[in-house]
């Protein structure tokens, strides 16, 4: 990258770092197709290796928090969704599974405004593990349906717990790039380049944080998760 793109690219994951430090969900379907603009190379492998960073961080800060028998639900869920994701996008297109599951996240958005609140049980756990696995593999959006299940509880328990559902995620994932020779050399500097930009981003994310956890994560959550899938759903009409 010139010193231009690394400043662009930078600002745009510090953006991200930011809004996925505050919410807990976010950073990946902002910042994923900003980044494909300026040097297609930083996706996915360099975006997924900062997206495991971040996690990391999170769990340092907000892990104490985190509901770790439902992270192994979903876990649960999420590796059968991974290979679903595959296969999705190998019978329905990405276009066309981007959309479905950028549909399936909005109604979902959609009826938490109701009085009806999905709750995080062993079953939708693993549910919303399979979808965010699916989701994750094909269209770049993993977070939504974990966080909606979480939506009415504490800033730093919805934090610490997807955190440490993308840590683990995200290995997952490394590792399935990795087997296809995606994680190179020039990947892992792309990220190491980045990563300065990244910590900037969360650690300004703190002052959010606060302000969130005095009674508007749920709003937050939802705003995130609903913003998210609009962009997919439009990305996946485009496209792009």
């Amino acid at each position: 990258m010139t010193l231009g793109a690394l400043a662009v690219a930078g600002l745009i994951v510090a953006a991200g770092a930011a809004v996925q430090g505050a919410v807990g969900i976010g950073m990946a379907l902002l910042a994923t197709p900003l980044l494909a603009l300026v040097d297609p190379a930083l996706v996915p492998a360099p975006m997924i290796m900062l997206a495991t960073v971040h996690a990391v961080l999170a769990v340092a800060r907000d892990g104490r928090h985190a509901d770790w028998r439902g992270v192994g639900w979903a876990m649960l869920g999420r590796l059968p969704g991974t290979a679903l994701g595959v296969l999705a996008v190998v019978v329905l297109s990405q276009r066309a599974f981007g959309m479905l599951v950028g549909l399936c996240v909005l109604a979902f958005a959609g009826l938490s405004l109701s009085t009806w609140r999905p709750r995080p049980k062993p079953g939708s756990l693993v549910a919303a593990g399979v979808v965010s696995g699916a989701g994750a593999t094909a269209a770049g959006i993993g977070g939504p349906p974990i966080a909606l299940l979480y939506q009415d509880v504490s800033g730093a328990r919805v934090r610490g717990t997807i955190a440490s559902y993308f840590v683990l995620g995200s290995v997952v994932s490394i590792a399935a790039l990795a087997s296809v020779g995606q994680v190179t050399a020039e990947s892992m500097e792309s990220a190491a380049l980045l990563t300065p930009f990244l910590i900037t981003g969360f650690v300004l994310s703190g002052p959010a944080r606060r302000i969130l956890d005095d009674g508007w994560t749920r709003p937050a959550v939802l705003t995130v998760a609903a913003t998210s899938a609009v962009l997919l759903i439009l990305r996946s009409a485009l496209g792009y």
